[in-house]
């Protein structure tokens, strides 16, 4: 009479044993996925660089307009 064999699971477990027996407690790892939507509006990386961009260029044209006139923003508005 044969002696019944034990049964292996074959689920998948996080630690895997390569071909020399040595464990791997990271073979598994999760699936990567890419946004495919391309979102200008909201908090995306776009918004904030192109919010960036806007501010420096607002910056350079208010150093050259008071270098220009000698006179400050505030002076500026303040004869209009």
């Amino acid at each position: 009479m044969t002696e019944p064999q034990p049964q292996t699971s074959k689920a998948k477990t996080a630690f895997t044993k390569d071909e020399r027996g040595i464990l791997n407690n990271w073979a598994i790892e999760p699936k990567m996925y890419v946004e495919d939507e391309d979102r200008r509006f909201g908090w995306t990386e776009y918004a904030e660089l192109a919010n960036g961009r806007l501010a420096m260029i607002g910056f350079v044209s208010l150093l050259i307009l008071e270098l220009a006139t000698h006179k400050g923003l505030i002076a500026i508005i303040g004869g209009l």
